[in-house]
């Protein structure tokens, strides 16, 4: 029995309040921690000039959550497609095509319109966005095949499926198609009104969105990430802003395999869904946790510059010091490392890191002969 047969799903209740199990006791601390890491991001990023942040985390999205599907993208030209819908002057603006223009266009008005209420017109909007006319669905298995995009799925069984054609294994369905209309706008009654609902933490709003419009699978492709978009939606609606300073779908890409395998399991029991809240929450952390890190080796570059004087370098030394910075060379860098990296002689190398030495940028770790490595003196 598939999680949408229960008898106690959502769109067989007459209050579609609850609409899901969760244990909220092993929730809680992963929301507690998810709370104050926002807290802090939206701290540090508070006195920054944000619009450039907006469109590289934007970019990160769409990339990502396409990449989930296997599909591959141009970063150039999905980024000038973005940087025109914001407003932003790119120095290298490059051509760009119906599909950037329709994801640049579906992602700004998920995100951008946060405080407009979900309709179905939307979220075909949106797929017609994913699917442009003049573009056509990726070549699976040397298929290829149509998406005609702003429209539910037709008649035939949704089902994901693996395995030899005599004896495939259904690792999901969908509900049927002629109860597909009203498990959508049982869903997008719940999603406008749960936005209100003070008894709902917003970061589970968030993941119960995601899995309840997977579930209903109600497109023919795109469905995924339609949901990873709903998900950001559903979680600038929780920060009352348009501007994301992280992108979710990077960590969900990361973990990929284990996305599908507590996607999967989840749609074979009851409507109890704590391990994949759990495994949404953990994701999520992972997302702020990395942004929190890009900014602080950011600040941390930030200020070395500030005390070193470039002047005083040359170009290979301050080529060196900032690939240190960015965490190239985790353990240090070596004498034939810094040959190799600033194109100099071993006994060019020598020089300019002693000199880096001296003037206290760099110091040695404590192995010696030619295990010595140099790192940033702090």
């Amino acid at each position: 029995m598939w999680i949408w047969q229960q008898p106690d799903w959502p769109s067989r209740q007459l209050d579609a309040s609850q609409v899901f199990r969760y244990d909220h006791a092993v929730l809680a601390p992963f929301l507690r921690e998810l709370h104050f890491l926002q807290g802090v991001l939206l701290g540090k990023m508070g006195v920054q000039n944000n619009q450039q942040a907006a469109l590289d985390t934007m970019l990160a999205n769409i990339l990502t959550s396409s990449a989930i599907e296997g599909e591959r993208l141009n970063h150039s030209v999905v980024r000038s497609s973005l940087a025109r819908k914001l407003g932003i002057d790119e120095p290298q603006s490059v051509a760009t095509t119906a599909q950037s223009d329709g994801l640049a266009a579906m992602v700004t008005d998920a995100i951008g319109n946060w405080q407009q209420p979900l309709t179905l017109a939307r979220l075909l909007q949106w797929h017609a966005w994913l699917f442009p006319t003049d573009s056509s669905l990726m070549q699976r298995e040397q298929i290829a095949q149509r998406v005609l995009g702003g429209q539910l799925r037709g008649n035939e069984p949704m089902q994901v499926v693996s395995g030899r054609i005599d004896r495939p294994k259904v690792h999901f369905e969908a509900p049927p198609r002629d109860v597909l209309e009203s498990e959508l706008d049982c869903f997008i009654d719940w999603f406008n009104r749960s936005r209100e609902d003070a008894n709902l933490d917003p970061l589970l709003r968030a993941g119960i969105a995601h899995f309840w419009f997977i579930t209903i699978h109600p497109l023919e492709d795109g469905n995924g990430r339609l949901a990873r978009l709903l998900t950001d939606l559903a979680l600038a609606q929780a920060e009352h802003q348009s501007i994301r300073f992280y992108a979710m779908s990077v960590a969900i890409l990361e973990r990929r395999s284990s996305y599908y395998d507590i996607l999967e399991q989840s749609q074979k029991g009851d409507i109890d869904i704590t391990g994949w809240l759990l495994w949404f929450l953990d994701t999520l952390a992972a997302s702020l946790k990395q942004v929190l890190a890009d900014i602080d080796q950011t600040l941390q570059k930030t200020r070395f510059w500030q005390r070193v004087d470039q002047t005083q370098l040359s170009k290979e030394q301050v080529k060196v010091l900032n690939r240190l910075l960015d965490g190239d060379f985790s353990e240090g860098i070596s004498n034939s490392q810094y040959g190799k990296v600033a194109k100099v002689s071993p006994a060019t190398a020598s020089r300019h890191l002693a000199q880096l030495v001296e003037m206290g940028c760099l110091v040695k770790t404590a192995a010696g002969g030619r295990s010595t490595r140099y790192v940033i003196s702090k």
